[in-house]
C-alpha cells in the first residue's frame, strides 16, 4: 500500500468547501470521486485544511492510500481528466506511511486579496473582496503587528467552532499594495474556523477609521466572538501553500 500526497489549486466558488457532503458539491468530494473511478473502489482523501464555501486554493495538500502501482506523473493526468475545470491536481507525490496532509503540516499560507479599484470588475468578483472605499494601510499595519504572535484568538472564531483550543501562534501578518489590490498574507501552523476572514473585517474597520488599532488587545482579551465585528467575504481568500 502506497500514500500519494497531492497539491490541487481549485477556485471554490461553486463548492460548498472542501469536506465532503452529502448533497452538497464539495472539492473532496469530486476527488474521491475521481479516484475512486481510477482506482475502482472507494478512496478516502485527507486535506491539510478545510476551506470554506467560495474559499479558493493555489495550494492545498491531501493525501490518499492506494495498491496500485501506479507513477505519479499517471496519478496527476488521470485526476486532471475527471475532476471538474476549476479544480487541478498540480502534483503528486509518493510520501512516508506517516505522512499526514493536516497532522504533519507545520505552516499554512493563507493569502487575502481586496481590490481597491473604484469600478467593479467582471473579472475579479469570484477572487477579491471589491472594496473601493479608502484605507488607511498603516494603521491596518499598526493592528495587524498586534495579532501577531501567541494568542487566543477565541474572538475571531467562528461561533460554533468545536475547536477545543483557541491559542494560536500567528506568524505574520503582511500587509502591502499590489497594482489594485490590497493583499494581506497570514502565516501560522494551524488557523481556527473563520479565523484569516474575521481578522481581515477588523483590519478593514481599522483602515476606515471604524476602530483604532489600540483596540485590539481588548478584542483578543474580550474572548468573545462579538467583539471582533465582521466577517470578510470568502471570494477573497486562498490557501497559498502548507509547508511541511
Amino acid at each position: 500500500m502506497s500514500r500519494i500526497k497531492l497539491t490541487l489549486a481549485y477556485d471554490g466558488s461553486a463548492y460548498h468547501g472542501w469536506q465532503r457532503q452529502t448533497k452538497l458539491p464539495s472539492i473532496q468530494g469530486h476527488v474521491e470521486a475521481a479516484l475512486a473511478r481510477l482506482c475502482q473502489q472507494p478512496t478516502r482523501v485527507h486535506g491539510a485544511g478545510r476551506t470554506d464555501a467560495g474559499v479558493h486554493a493555489l495550494g492545498q495538500v491531501a493525501h490518499f492510500e492506494s495498491d496500485r502501482p501506479t507513477p505519479t506523473a499517471d496519478w496527476v493526468r488521470g485526476l486532471n481528466a475527471l475532476l471538474p475545470k476549476d479544480i487541478a491536481v498540480t502534483c503528486a507525490e509518493g510520501v512516508a506511511a506517516d505522512f499526514h496532509a493536516r497532522h504533519s503540516a507545520k505552516e499554512k499560507h493563507y493569502r487575502y486579496f481586496i481590490h481597491k479599484n473604484q469600478l467593479r470588475s467582471p473579472f475579479r468578483y469570484r477572487n477579491s473582496w471589491h472594496f473601493p472605499q479608502s484605507l488607511d494601510l498603516q494603521h491596518m499595519a499598526i493592528a495587524a503587528k498586534a495579532l501577531s504572535g501567541e494568542h487566543c484568538f477565541t474572538s475571531f472564531c467562528a461561533a460554533g467552532s468545536d475547536a477545543q483550543d483557541h491559542c494560536i501562534d500567528l506568524n505574520e501578518i503582511e500587509i502591502r499594495e499590489e497594482g489594485e489590490d490590497i493583499v494581506l498574507t497570514f502565516i501560522a501552523r494551524r488557523f481556527l474556523h473563520h479565523m484569516v476572514r474575521n481578522i481581515v473585517g477588523v483590519l478593514v474597520e481599522v483602515g476606515q477609521g471604524k476602530r483604532s488599532a489600540q483596540e485590539i488587545p481588548e478584542i483578543l482579551a474580550a474572548e468573545d466572538r462579538r467583539a471582533a465585528g465582521p466577517t470578510a467575504p470568502p471570494q477573497g481568500l486562498f490557501l497559498l501553500k502548507v509547508l511541511y
